[in-house]
C-alpha cells in the first residue's frame, strides 16, 4: 500500500509538468527495439528498481502515462517492472559479500531477462487475443476536463504540484486496496509449499513462515539442470530461485547461511543477482498485477513468459562470468 501510494504521487507529479511527455522523446529509439515500449516505459524500470514491483502498476494506472502504449504493451509492463523489482536492494546486498564485479554480471543478465520475458508476454498476449492490438483509450489531449485546462494556466504552481501528489495518492490507496488480496493469498501460498519448520530447532513450532518445502524438493530431483545451466558448486543453492519465486527478500536471507558454508562464490553471486532481480517474487505479485490493470485471463501467460526469462536471466549471467572471469 505505501508503495502505490507514493508512486501513485509521484507518477501524478510527473505527468503533471511534462516530465512524462520528455522521457518518451528522449528514450522512445532505445526502449522501442529493446522492448517494444514507448520510452515512458524505463520511468516504470526505475520506479520498481527503487521500490518493488507493484509500482508499475501505479503508472499503468496513471492516463497519461498509459496513452502512450498500446492495450498489449500496457498488459506486458507488469513483466516489463517486475524484472527490475527491488533492484536496489538486491545489488546492495550482493555488492556487500565483496563480489561487485560478479553482481554487475548478474545486473545484466537481469535486464536480458526482461527484454525476454516483456517480448514473450507481448508475443503471448497478441496471439491469445490480437483485438488488443489497439492505442489505450485516453488520450492525454483528448481527455482534458476543464479543470486540468485551469490548472496549466490560472492555477498557482504551488496548487498544481499539491493537486498532483494528492490526487495520485488517492489513486495509489484505491490500486493498494485492489492487489492486497492477490498479494496476501499467493503469497501465503508460496511461503507454505517453499519453507520448511523452524530452521534453529528444526521443529514445526507456529512461527512466522513455517511450511512444506514441496518446491525445493521438486528441485533437488532435477539438481543436474542447475549444476548445468547456473554452474552451482553446492546443491543447496537452489533455495535461492526456488525462494525468489515467492519473495526475493527472504532469498536474500538465505545468502549469509550460503556465505558461511564457503560456497557462496563469485558465481554464485552473478546467477543469484540475476535471477532474484528478474523473478523478484512475481509468483506473490503477477496475480494480482494483472488482475489490478482487468487482464486476469492472461495471469498464466505472464507467470509462463516471466519464468522462462528468469532462467534465462541465470543462464546468461553464469556464462557471462565465466567468459568474464
Amino acid at each position: 500500500m505505501g508503495i502505490t501510494v507514493l508512486t501513485g504521487a509521484l507518477s501524478k507529479l510527473l505527468s503533471e509538468f511534462g516530465v512524462v511527455s520528455m522521457l518518451e522523446r528522449i528514450l522512445r529509439p532505445l526502449m522501442k527495439p529493446l522492448y517494444n515500449l514507448p520510452g515512458v516505459a524505463a520511468l516504470g524500470a526505475v520506479m520498481t528498481f527503487l521500490s518493488d514491483n507493484p509500482a508499475i502498476i501505479a503508472l499503468g494506472k496513471d492516463r497519461t502515462f498509459a496513452s502512450y502504449f498500446k492495450k498489449y504493451q500496457l498488459v506486458s509492463l507488469t513483466n516489463f517492472g517486475t524484472a527490475f523489482g527491488m533492484g536496489m536492494v538486491v545489488m546492495l546486498t550482493m555488492v556487500s559479500f565483496g563480489h561487485t564485479g560478479a553482481a554487475f554480471v548478474g545486473f545484466f543478465g537481469a535486464v536480458c531477462g526482461s527484454i525476454i520475458s516483456t517480448r514473450l508476454m507481448q508475443r503471448f498476449t497478441l496471439k491469445a487475443s490480437p483485438e488488443l492490438d489497439a492505442p489505450v483509450i485516453g488520450d492525454a489531449q483528448a481527455e482534458k476536463t476543464p479543470d486540468t485546462e485551469e490548472s496549466g494556466s490560472e492555477k498557482s504552481l504551488f496548487m498544481r504540484f499539491l493537486n498532483a501528489l494528492l490526487d495520485g495518492g488517492k489513486n495509489g490507496v484505491d490500486l493498494g486496496l485492489q492487489i492486497i488480496p492477490g498479494v496476501l493469498i499467493i503469497t501465503t501460498f508460496v511461503i507454505l509449499i517453499t519453507f520448511g519448520p523452524n530452521a534453529g530447532t528444526g521443529l514445526y513450532d507456529g512461527g512466522v513462515g513455517q511450511g512444506v518445502p514441496v518446491l525445493p524438493w521438486l528441485a533437488q530431483k532435477i539438481h543436474w539442470v542447475f549444476e548445468w545451466l547456473f554452474g552451482f558448486s553446492d546443491m543447496r543453492l537452489i533455495a535461492f530461485p526456488m525462494t525468489a519465486l515467492g519473495a526475493v527478500g527472504a532469498a536474500l536471507g538465505l545468502l549469509p547461511t550460503f556465505d558461511a558454508a564457503g560456497f557462496l562464490d563469485g558465481n554464485a553471486i552473478a546467477v543469484c543477482t540475476a535471477i532474484g532481480m528478474c523473478w523478484s517474487g512475481f509468483l506473490s505479485t503477477h496475480t494480482a498485477m494483472l488482475d489490478s490493470l482487468g487482464y486476469r485471463k492472461l495471469i498464466s501467460k505472464a507467470i509462463g513468459a516471466h519464468s522462462i526469462a528468469g532462467l534465462c536471466a541465470g543462464i546468461i549471467a553464469h556464462f557471462a562470468y565465466l567468459l568474464l572471469f
